[in-house]
């Protein structure tokens, strides 16, 4: 067997512990398109990530975002359907309105308009043409190559602000669990794991929705920061900022053990970023984690330099020091190749 078999047969991650694509080839390629997952999938990762939204006709659509602004050329094609905030959400259009728009490169926009690539080394802004996928389409590509090329990689969906849904009269969760269904992800043994910050949706999810409809998936409780506002509670008085305190606490990780099979921290809930080489430091919600029986999967990895914590020397010193010494379960990472790479050294 030559070196190169050698490498293409050990190129899955050898371990327990896995690689997740972020948003796809992410680093290479406009995040969340086809053309993306494809050069994912052939990076050989464990499992390749999906984020969730939904359309005004309820059909389901692969975008980071609930809105489209960031991503596409909704602001010049449907200029004047932004609501009062200045976005542009998925909601608001159909999927028919969707499949004529231009996906790129994330960018932001400047007050005279100029737009600027959000990670100006990765793919040009508006070069080539990209669109935005359906949740089905995505997985009839991910399951039609692991028949053709005889891998078994598997999905990491997310359903995006299941709360804002909610508060829009529409059941996100149901759907893509629907989906789900459908494609034969029925069980914990199923490929996959189904990821979302929302606790309170997780948590409706395994209590309610999944009994009701004969299934048992591997749950992932997203974590977030209180201030980041990254989940709202709506009520009749308005909306308030939902508290994810809670979770950091003694006994949150036993709480979450109850509902979810892993959680997905940012990194510096694992590692504090007054680290040095010599010196890190982790912090107790991977002990807690670990005593409570949950898979820690943790999110993202990025090879630009600005993206590298002070106390690693570079994108393989931080795989090192989250697989090795903080022994993390799993990563999420822009770049799948080389986090696939390093763990079958």
């Amino acid at each position: 067997m030559t070196s190169f078999m050698l490498f293409i047969a050990s190129s899955f991650a050898s371990t327990n512990q896995i690689v997740i694509a972020h948003r796809g080839a992410s680093g290479y390629l406009p995040e969340h398109t086809l053309e993306a997952k494809v050069l994912a999938y052939a990076m050989k990762p464990n499992y390749i990530e999906q984020d969730v939204v939904m359309t005004k006709d309820d059909k389901l659509v692969i975008l980071h975002d609930r809105y489209l602004d960031r991503v596409t050329d909704v602001a010049t094609k449907y200029s004047g359907r932004a609501r009062k905030d200045g976005r542009y959400y998925v909601i608001d259009f159909t999927l028919k309105e969707i499949r004529t728009l231009n996906v790129t490169e994330g960018f932001n926009v400047a007050p005279d308009g100029k737009q600027t690539a959000i990670f100006p080394n990765r793919f040009p802004i508006w070069k080539s043409h990209f669109t935005v996928p359906t949740f089905s389409e995505e997985i009839e590509l991910i399951q039609g190559l692991n028949k053709t090329l005889g891998y078994n990689i598997g999905i990491y969906p997310e359903i995006k602000a299941a709360w804002f849904y909610r508060h829009e009269g529409k059941d996100i969760s149901k759907a893509i669990l629907s989906v789900l269904k459908t494609y034969g992800y029925i069980s914990k043994d199923s490929n996959i794991y189904l990821q979302c910050f929302d606790a309170l949706e997780l948590k409706r999810i395994h209590d309610e929705l999944l009994p009701a409809m004969g299934m048992d998936l591997k749950l992932v409780q997203l974590m977030a920061y209180t201030d980041w506002n990254e989940t709202m509670l709506y009520s009749k008085e308005g909306s308030t900022v939902y508290s994810y305190d809670w979770m950091f606490k003694d006994d949150g990780m036993k709480k979450v053990a109850e509902y979810a099979d892993a959680i997905g921290p940012w990194k510096p809930m694992l590692v504090d970023e007054a680290s040095t080489r010599d010196n890190i430091i982790i912090k107790p919600l991977m002990q807690k984690a670990r005593e409570a029986g949950l898979g820690i999967h943790v999110y993202t990895f990025r090879a630009e330099p600005e993206k590298i914590p002070a106390y690693a020397k570079d994108y393989d010193d931080m795989l090192d020091i989250f697989y090795n010494q903080v022994k993390v379960d799993g990563i999420f990472t822009d770049y799948p190749n080389k986090a696939v790479k390093f763990l079958a050294k």
